[in-house]
């Protein structure tokens, strides 16, 4: 009875330690905190509908210090300036990306992940796709 005692004491520690050291190990935290860069890259924005007609928008975002940034420009006219990201709201399926515009103030793209490259969502009541540049 003494042996079977200190034998299921042994395997219950075991089965403790393996399971403390699995969830503190230091490479399980950097994973988790680590940001994935899925949205990082070009990204050809088309906003249907609009009271200006469609638009295409040729996003740029990059990330900085571990947060996404970026600028806007219309690809209809080359002389329009780059329309600065002002916040980025990321997670696995859902990027909002929020802009000043100068007739509407802050507006709000938000968009949902289709697959590798595509992106569908709205801006406003308009519907928005994004399609990666490679």
């Amino acid at each position: 009875m003494k042996k079977t005692s200190i034998i299921l004491a042994f395997l219950l520690l075991g089965v403790a330690y393996s399971g403390f050291s699995q969830s503190t190990s230091p490479a399980a935290s950097t994973v988790a905190a680590t940001p994935a860069d899925f949205y990082a890259g070009k990204w050809e924005i088309g906003i249907a509908g609009t009271p200006m007609g469609d638009v295409k928008l040729l996003s740029t975002l990059v990330r900085k210090d571990g947060k996404l940034t970026g600028d806007l420009t219309n690809t209809a006219d080359a002389a329009a300036p780059k329309l600065p990201i002002t916040k980025i709201d990321e997670s696995a399926n859902k990027l909002v990306i929020y802009f000043d515009s100068t007739q509407a103030g802050e507006l709000a793209i938000e968009l949902k992940k289709v697959d590798d490259d595509n992106l569908k969502g709205a801006l406003m009541n308009f519907d928005a796709v994004a399609k990666r540049v490679k």
